[in-house]
């Protein structure tokens, strides 16, 4: 698996999101995607993905340029967005054997990933029922039902609890050995915890793109950092 952003650039009216973005990402890294608010990170993964119709540059994912290859790249890219579209009112396992039929994967999969994410005792239930925790496992689990090879989670612990936000970072973690991540966050310790690099962007460019020893650098955390870099 590899991604290749070349040259991207994204605007909004007069208003340049995304301004000459060039990332490279190889095989089963686990990539935090840090920014402040309006930085441009969800554009970012929304061109990925192909929600969002870039202006300018080429977006190649696993050779193939994604404008060109849209069900390629639906095939083999998973994506949580922050707001987690669900069917309230279907079952658990209901509304991922839906989605497991549009991918043409088989029930035995289904169960495998409920399995995976830790859904077995919630799975009868509609979603609807589900606290918070859960609703965001189940939104994982139709991300990786397919099996992609890359995965775009934006802000996969927003809202949770302490308990419920480690049960999702072991998660990801087990997916990050498999699979390559790009995790969207606004909480340092989910980055220290999970992310061997981290991309920075403010203001529609990429202010940082190193590991994580490097980005912490002089400064005592990673909050003191990222607002060293955002000032």
């Amino acid at each position: 698996m590899s991604l290749e952003i070349s040259n991207l650039t994204k605007k909004f009216g007069e208003q340049t999101a995304l301004n000459n973005i060039n990332i490279e990402i190889k095989k089963n890294e686990i990539i935090g995607l840090l920014g402040p608010n309006g930085a441009g990170k969800s554009t970012l993964m929304k061109s990925v993905v192909g929600v969002i119709k870039i202006d300018e540059g080429k977006i190649i994912f696993d050779g193939k340029d994604i404008t060109e290859n849209e069900v390629f790249s639906k095939k083999n890219i998973g994506f949580l967005p922050e707001n987690n579209p669900l069917y309230q009112e279907m079952y658990v396992k209901e509304y991922l054997q839906f989605v497991a039929n549009i991918h043409g994967i088989s029930n035995e999969k289904v169960e495998e990933i409920i399995n995976l994410v830790g859904i077995t005792p919630e799975k009868n239930k509609k979603i609807s029922q589900l606290s918070k925790g859960y609703k965001q496992r189940v939104g994982l689990a139709q991300a990786i039902l397919h099996e992609p090879n890359l995965l775009i989670l934006d802000e996969p612990t927003n809202g949770l609890d302490p308990n419920q936000i480690v049960e999702i970072r072991n998660v990801i973690k087990e997916i990050g050995k498999e699979k390559t991540v790009i995790l969207s966050t606004h909480i340092m310790q989910e980055v220290e915890a999970l992310c061997s690099r981290v991309i920075l962007i403010h203001n529609g460019n990429i202010v940082q793109d190193t590991d994580i020893a490097n980005f912490k650098g002089k400064f005592q955390n990673l909050e003191e950092a990222f607002s060293n870099y955002t000032l």
